[in-house]
């Protein structure tokens, strides 16, 4: 038995949620973490008991990339779903790591806007396609989480997604100009409430990249915290090598090196989303 099984048996609990809890990892600037997040949250919930599938939608295919499926392996990909050319199912492959799977991007992805045009419903594709995913599935393949990895920019795939999420879970890099991107993003969750999805909210905000050593970074955690107040989780990701090496291995952080900080605090991050999951669901 694994570490990561040992985790399972520790933590597992009856009863999931019917339908899948559809959470978009989103921010508009690249490099604060959505990829690795999206990564290591699925791996860290499939570790607690969870059936989780990470839906790539950032064109770059990274995702993809850190769970270790080949560019060449990718025939069917979420660029054939968002143009209705397969189900979601036919792109989902299973990773190395038990009960997580992942639908994975390619190239094409990038041209997706202008190949949809105006077509009626082009928000709705994702959406529609993840509510067919665990009809007539058998009870132990069926999805408690479905993530979402969303390209940095604020175009239709990311509008797809928040179209087709019950909840965002923003990561937010601790630098200076953290809180102007958080504004603009939010500002676009609010516009998307208020036309296609009225029941989406923000799910929570996770500071990426923290080191306590770092004055700055120790300003823009308060500065988040006094704006965002309760919706910031408690778990903050620290700067860490394990966590950078991981992707060239084609491996979560969590099976390349469980031990380390970054591991620990995404392990604690899945623990604090499981939680603020039932305190919704209450």
């Amino acid at each position: 038995m694994t570490e990561l099984d040992e985790l399972y048996q520790e933590h597992r609990e009856p009863t999931p949620p019917p339908h899948p809890r559809i959470l978009s990892l989103a921010n508009q600037k690249g490099g604060v973490g959505k990829t690795t997040t999206a990564i290591n949250l699925g791996t860290a919930l499939a570790a607690i008991g969870e059936r989780v599938l990470i839906v790539d939608l950032d064109p770059q295919g990274n995702a993809s990339t850190g769970l270790g499926i080949d560019r060449r392996n990718r025939n069917c990909s979420t660029y054939d779903v968002l143009i209705g050319e397969a189900p979601l199912r036919d792109a989902v492959v299973a990773t190395a790591v038990p009960r997580l799977h992942i639908a994975s991007s390619t190239m094409d992805l990038s041209g997706l806007e202008l190949e949809l045009g105006t077509t009626p419903g082009r928000a709705f594709r994702l959406r529609d396609a993840i509510a067919a995913l665990n009809k007539n599935a058998a009870p132990d393949t069926d999805y408690t989480y479905v993530l979402i990895d969303c390209p940095p920019s604020l175009n239709l795939l990311t509008v797809n997604a928040m179209a087709a999420s019950d909840a965002i879970l923003v990561p937010l890099q601790c630098e200076f100009f953290a809180l102007e991107g958080l504004s603009q993003l939010l500002q676009t969750v609010e516009q998307v409430r208020s036309t296609l999805n009225p029941s989406l909210s923000i799910h929570g905000i996770v500071l990426t990249m923290f080191d306590s050593r770092n004055n700055l970074s120790n300003q823009v955690v308060a500065d988040v915290r006094q704006f965002m107040g309760s919706k910031v989780y408690d778990t903050m990701i620290p700067r860490n090598v394990r966590i950078s090496e991981a992707p060239s291995y084609g491996k979560p952080v969590l099976v390349y090196d469980l031990k380390c900080v970054g591991s620990e605090a995404y392990l604690k991050l899945a623990t604090e989303v499981i939680q603020r999951e039932r305190e919704l669901r209450h």
